[in-house]
């Protein structure tokens, strides 16, 4: 039986949090509240630290106090990464369909559990969007211009009016249609899910 790989000490661990976020020891001491001398001599396995101390610093850091107790290195996928990303509608990745106009915004960002996008909706009536559309996760749809009707599988047509908002399971079937009276609607949309390929799901579905 072959032996378990050793855990790594708090010192490998805090100097994989820094190097992830691209943090000097000077940086990471003023966003944790801890000084220099300590963090340099913790990441060299010369000192550990109090409960408190890692209290604070997982609170100051916005990690999991479990992150600073990795069983092993597999785990690398970061808790916190400090990324972020601006989305303009010139920048988007746009998708045309029958019935859609998609915006797809912040792509640079891979691997997000939420995927923002802007829609511009043409399709007038149910029979005209075609069948239900189905994907994995949740959605929130917030109308922006126009006034929209959503179709689902499970509950009758509701009506949103601008500023109005609903949110549903994407994986029940549902459309949605620009109503009665207006020839465009737009709408923010934000699907998420907790399983990976949200993005190429919902592109390859749109595309």
């Amino acid at each position: 039986m072959a032996d378990r790989p050793t855990p790594p000490t708090l010192g490998a661990v805090m100097r994989g949090i820094r190097s992830r976020n691209g943090w000097t020891l000077k940086e990471m001491s003023a966003k944790s509240g801890i000084p220099v001398s300590t963090l340099s001599k913790v990441e060299h396995d010369r000192l550990t630290l109090s409960y408190d101390k890692l209290q604070q610093l997982s609170q100051r850091l916005s990690i999991r106090m479990s992150d600073l107790f990795a069983e092993d290195e597999s785990d690398s996928a970061p808790r916190v990464t400090g990324r972020r990303s601006v989305g303009t509608i010139d920048q988007a990745v746009r998708v045309t369909t029958d019935n859609y106009d998609y915006h797809y915004l912040c792509t640079d960002l891979r691997q997000k559990r939420m995927i923002p996008i802007i829609t511009r909706i043409r399709a007038h009536s149910a029979s005209e969007f075609g069948d239900l559309v189905r994907h994995q996760g949740e959605e929130f749809i917030y109308v922006l211009e126009g006034e929209v009707e959503i179709h689902t599988e499970f509950y009758d047509p509701v009506s949103l009016k601008t500023g109005q908002g609903i949110y549903l399971d994407s994986s029940m079937g549902h459309a949605y249609v620009v109503a009665d009276g207006f020839d465009e609607a737009l709408v923010l949309g934000v699907c998420s899910s907790a399983d990976d390929g949200l993005m190429d799901s919902l592109m390859s579905l749109h595309g």
